[in-house]
């Protein structure tokens, strides 16, 4: 059953992205005191008292404002509260009533769902304050202090209160996280908008118009997943300190070691630059499966070959990586992007790969066979047995009679051997090696 959907909803800097971050228990949204941070629309999950449900936090709306950027947060906002069960509509109780307040009020009548009015930044010194709000005729207002997680109890009895079905926490099946992962303007929002058949997330052509990592849940055949779009990673030196960019792209970072699976996206028109090798390199330095996404393919010119001179170019540059599977797409045309769950789908199975004991050991005994292990001053390195100790990513214990004696290219020989024998594709496996007698 689908979980209850809540759309927090107000004015620039009202609050609303601390209150999402305090509802879901973790930092998901930005938060900066700075009006107009939140762009676009971020989700997360929460429970209260036996109820599990979604939270959407938007963009601070403003209806006075004319500009692009204001017209897509307008748009997203509107997306949000469609898709909406109940709407927490968020006021500032320090500085009073505001006239965006009223054609915030005013925007939502026309929607028809229930409507809790929350103040917020309410302490004992303000809270004559809560007495003007009663003028949006919403009905009786709830004082909160997101930032001192004062009133959070009372929010959330009101917000289950208005859910039509209960759905458990243990009713919410465990989703497969997909990082966007690339430069800024490769693609990734509108590969994410082409996914899951709507605009989910803004889409410009100005880079960097994404700053937040931005969840969003989707199922496709029976199956959940959840496809984390997020900043575009430019080179550390192009970061302004202390900007909002700088928050975005470490949680880009973020969003790939706590992901599944990672998808690079890159601009086939541009090529591979030594900022997307960092990236794919920084992908498989935390052991995620991955595919590389080569977009805009309709701005090559092509023949019969050029897919292989791409792959070959991708072969070269990502030599640490050689277990990477590619996807030429384009989002304009929406060509190959059917494939790309399923190329998930596969990589994901592939880092959850488990080998026997004794069909490990017959590979390593028929690559020993064929090239023996290093020796040293005269001195043989002497392969024991090898075993296969857990998954994502798949990861083989070697023991040997003196690690020192192994070197990087026979280890690499051997993770060939493996992945000739097995599927491993997409994702990276580790070969660690020990000494017989030391503990797995």
């Amino acid at each position: 059953m689908e979980k209850p959907l809540v759309a927090i909803i107000g004015r620039p800097n009202v609050g609303k992205s601390t209150l999402f971050n305090k509802l879901c228990g973790k930092r998901i949204s930005i938060v900066k005191d700075t009006p107009g941070v939140t762009r676009d629309r971020i989700y997360g999950d929460s429970e209260w008292c036996g109820y599990a449900f979604s939270l959407v936090d938007t963009g601070g709306v403003d209806f006075k404002e004319t500009s692009e950027l204001q017209l897509n947060i307008i748009k997203q906002a509107e997306l949000a509260v469609e898709l909406a069960d109940v709407v927490v509509f968020v006021v500032d109780g320090k500085y009073g009533l505001n006239t965006a307040d009223y054609d915030a009020v005013k925007f939502l009548r026309k929607f028809n769902l229930p409507v809790i009015l929350t103040v917020n930044k309410i302490d004992s010194g303000n809270k004559e304050n809560l007495y003007d709000f009663y003028k949006l005729g919403l009905g009786e207002p709830i004082a909160i202090s997101a930032e001192q997680s004062k009133g959070l109890g009372d929010l959330l009895d009101e917000i289950v209160s208005k859910f039509k079905v209960k759905v458990s926490p243990d009713e919410n099946k465990e989703k497969i996280k997909i990082a966007i992962v690339g430069k800024p303007n490769a693609g990734k929002s509108s590969i994410l908008n082409k996914i899951v058949g709507e605009e989910r997330v803004m889409v410009s052509e100005i880079a960097g118009t994404t700053r937040d990592v931005i969840n969003t849940p989707f199922t496709q055949n029976g199956r959940d997943y959840m496809l984390i779009d997020t900043a575009g990673i430019r080179r550390k030196r192009s970061i302004q300190p202390e900007s909002v960019e700088l928050y975005s792209v470490l949680r880009a970072f973020e969003a790939i070691r706590n992901c599944d699976v990672a998808l690079l996206v890159l601009d086939a028109s541009e090529g591979l630059s030594d900022q997307d090798k960092r990236l794919a390199g920084f992908i498989h330095e935390e052991g995620k499966p991955s595919v590389i996404i080569m977009n805009k393919w309709d701005l090559i010119e092509k023949d019969h070959k050029t897919m292989n001179k791409f792959n070959e170019t991708l072969a070269n540059d990502l030599k640490f990586m050689s277990y990477f599977v590619s996807l030429y797409t384009s989002a304009v045309t929406n060509q190959r992007l059917n494939k790309i769950i399923e190329l998930v789908d596969k990589v994901y199975a592939n880092t959850y790969n488990r080998i026997s004991t004794s069909s490990i050991n017959e590979i390593l005994q028929n690559a020993v066979l064929v090239n023996e292990p290093p020796s040293k001053k005269g001195r043989a390195c002497k392969i024991y047995y090898i075993t296969q100790v857990s998954v994502a990513p798949p990861t083989f214990v070697l023991f040997v009679n003196d690690k020192n004696l192994m070197h990087f290219s026979y280890m690499r020989y051997l993770e060939n051997c493996i992945r000739n024998a097995y599927d491993f594709s997409g994702t990276p496996i580790k070969l660690i090696i020990r000494n017989k007698g030391e503990k797995e």
